[in-house]
């Protein structure tokens, strides 16, 4: 149960070793101690890092699940599993067994842009991890916690989806239908207790984009972190990172596709 004070006992990081979602995570652990699951590939070597990544922290406790984006047909069971270990160990009188407090949705994939538009298993690949995989686990939350009448999911989406430019387009394209699933989870969970917070940042600086050159408004994955856990608490559906992308989108959507196409972005 989320307290008085808006600090969660339970988080539940979908993408474990994502750099954004831990710092999320890390976010959360800096204002309280809170209990973290963390599902990631079976196979992903950073599983054992992030556990120990997390317990140095502050969490009281981290379990690890499986969790391949691409096995739609289980993730049913993944999340069942999820809101089971949630429920374990939870004293008289906490929340009923079974509650996950905060999801973080921050699992992904980019490739070479030019290439994702000539290949097309790689560009299957692409729009199956960052949005058909996206919304098969925001239908099993969304359920979750409409059954339990709280919680909170953050979704990890991007500027890149919100006006989709010709230099990326594949991914750009699968980011904004995610996004527009989330903010529409969002509307149809508010009159039962839930909130969704879809959180569009533009560079950040992590592995995921070490190999694209620094655009102007990158940030630090903690400022993203920061950003995130503010807009979730207060029950914003979007928040930008940094702020000022709000209104560059703003004006960006405006301008005509003729000259939009020649800027420099």
């Amino acid at each position: 149960m989320i307290n008085a004070v808006g600090n969660p006992q339970t988080l539940l990081l979908l993408g474990g070793t994502s750099e954004i979602g831990l710092a999320i995570v890390e976010e959360y652990l800096r204002k309280a101690p809170a209990r973290v699951i963390l599902a990631a590939l079976p196979n992903d070597p950073l599983r054992d890092d992030t556990v120990a990544q997390m317990k140095g922290a502050g969490a009281t406790k981290v379990d690890l699940i499986d969790f391949d984006a691409l096995d739609t047909g289980n993730h049913p069971d993944m999340i069942a599993r999820a809101w089971d270990l949630a429920g374990n160990g939870r004293s008289a009188g906490s929340a009923p067994a079974g509650d996950v407090d905060v999801a973080i949705v921050a699992f992904g994939m980019d490739a070479d842009a030019e290439e994702l538009w000539q290949n097309q298993t790689k560009a299957i690949r692409v729009a199956e991890i960052n949005y058909t995989a996206a919304v098969s686990v925001g239908v099993l939350l969304g359920e979750k916690m409409k059954a339990q009448g709280y919680g909170r999911i953050i979704a990890m989406s991007s500027v890149a989806g919100e006006r989709v430019k010709r230099a990326n387009f594949v991914y750009g394209s699968a980011k904004a239908g995610l996004d527009g699933f989330y903010l529409g989870l969002g509307e149809a969970l508010a009159p039962f207790g839930p909130r969704v917070t879809v959180v569009r940042p533009g560079q950040v600086r992590t592995k995921f984009s070490a190999h694209v050159e620094e655009a102007p408004l990158t940030v630090d994955k903690e400022d993203v972190a920061a950003l995130a856990v503010a807009a979730s608490a207060k029950g914003k559906e979007i928040v930008w990172a940094p702020g000022a992308f709000r209104y560059v989108m703003m004006v960006l959507r405006h301008i005509p596709r003729a000259i939009f196409r020649k800027l420099p972005i």
